[in-house]
């Protein structure tokens, strides 16, 4: 299931000095190349070897300026030198993290070289992206490859397509978008319908390191209207810890000639967002961002070098959008990741109702072990069907409990 409170563009505010240059190109004689990917929680995990020796998983987020390593213990192992020491402020300048900047660095892909890279490289791994994502991912990847490529993400079929910028031809078939890099980010300006009727012309982030279909800063324009039918929750959470808001809906939001209706939206609340500086890393304005919910919907094609950006549905397109019915979040846990703690239980929810707790350990769902599902699967039972009843065993406190959920879908 997508996990649609989980923002895991880059939550950092650091300028890296002495950077080294970059040096993603194809092989010799090759235009283009494609390989398959891996789409978990709308977000897109893609191989890469550093430095020649160490294949590791990374997502792969328009929203990110710098190449991060989210495990120190991987350069470790390469004894890669750390050039420089960071402190680094997460949301809010609450919790201050550390991390390292070491230089030189190759990474590969399928068809691609890259050498002489820059990578922050976090003292401890605050983001547990392999915890909250059920699957091995040890890394985030970002503008180093944008700039240099045309970008095609099929979210349908499970593959990338990488090519020449000099080399490309859109296809007819696909919508024609223009957007604005700023900042090493592409920015779309589109249509939002809010619930009260008010359209508003958006600018906003296209972040594919974001599992949310959709977020709009209230703080940005009078017109972003929160509706009276809404849940308070947790929509995001990065280096510096979870950051809360509204969760409603929007009327509609328009790409060209396709629009998207009835879509969910978050609204972040300003003092835990630390917007523009934890995210964006710039001053540039925005009024929210798009991710990875909406964009499943079509192939989407990046092409940073000409500022432009080409969109078609799939068959995803017509599908409804849905939202965590059961209100809980879950850490997968173990060498296998096929245990699974409660790490949240929203306030009103069904869950909530029931009595689940922080901390709870998931045993079964509906007399079927939860170590047979990955955590997909198991946020996909639990969050998306309204009326669905579901019976629970936890292990809490070295007792097991049953509990008895019906879903209902609260906005």
């Amino acid at each position: 299931m997508r996990i649609r409170h989980f923002l895991l563009g880059l939550i950092l505010s650091i300028s890296v000095v002495g950077h080294a240059q970059l040096g993603f190109h194809l092989k010799p004689g090759q235009r283009r190349v494609e390989f398959p990917i891996e789409i978990v929680n709308n977000l897109i995990i893609v191989p890469v070897v550093l430095n020649g020796q160490l294949p590791l998983k990374f997502i792969l987020d328009t929203g990110v300026r710098t190449t991060i390593l989210t495990e120190k213990a991987f350069s470790d192992i390469l004894n890669l030198p750390y050039s420089r020491k960071y402190q680094v402020s997460g949301p809010g300048g609450e919790k201050i993290v550390e991390a390292y900047i070491t230089n030189n660095v190759s990474l590969d892909m399928p068809g691609i070289k890259g050498q002489g890279h820059a990578m922050l490289v976090l003292e401890q791994d605050y983001l547990e992206l392999r915890n909250y994502l059920g699957t091995d991912v040890q890394g985030i990847l970002g503008y180093e490859v944008f700039s240099r490529f045309v970008v095609e993400i099929d979210y349908q079929s499970r593959r990338l397509m990488i090519a020449s910028p000099e080399f490309y031809k859109p296809k007819r078939s696909f919508q024609e978008l223009p957007i604005h890099v700023e900042d090493t980010k592409p920015y779309v300006q589109v249509p939002v319908t809010m619930r009260n009727g008010k359209v508003l012309s958006s600018k906003l982030l296209i972040d594919t390191g974001a599992s949310h279909g959709l977020v709009l800063d209230p703080i940005s324009d009078s017109a972003i209207f929160i509706p009276e039918k809404h849940i308070t929750s947790i929509i995001g959470r990065g280096i510096g810890g979870v950051i809360n808001g509204k969760i409603a809906r929007v009327n509609s939001i328009q790409f060209g000639q396709y629009k998207l209706n009835n879509v969910i939206a978050n609204f972040p609340n300003p003092d835990d967002y630390g917007y523009t500086d934890s995210i964006n890393s710039t001053d540039v304005f925005r009024n929210g961002a798009v991710g990875g919910e909406l964009l499943r919907r079509f192939t989407v094609v990046f092409n940073f070098p000409m500022e432009k950006m080409y969109m078609k549905k799939n068959a995803a397109f017509g599908m409804k959008f849905e939202f965590n019915l059961s209100g809980l979040t879950f850490k997968a846990k173990g060498a296998r990741l096929r245990r699974y703690e409660i790490t949240d239980v929203r306030k009103g929810s069904c869950s909530a109702d029931a009595g689940l707790q922080v901390g709870d350990e998931l045993i079964s769902i509906n007399g079927l072990p939860a170590a047979e599902f990955d955590l997909n699967a198991i946020n996909y039972l639990l969050e998306v069907k309204p009326g669905r009843r579901l019976r629970l065993e936890i292990l809490r406190e070295g007792k097991v409990f049953s509990k008895k959920l019906i879903l209902v879908n609260q906005i």
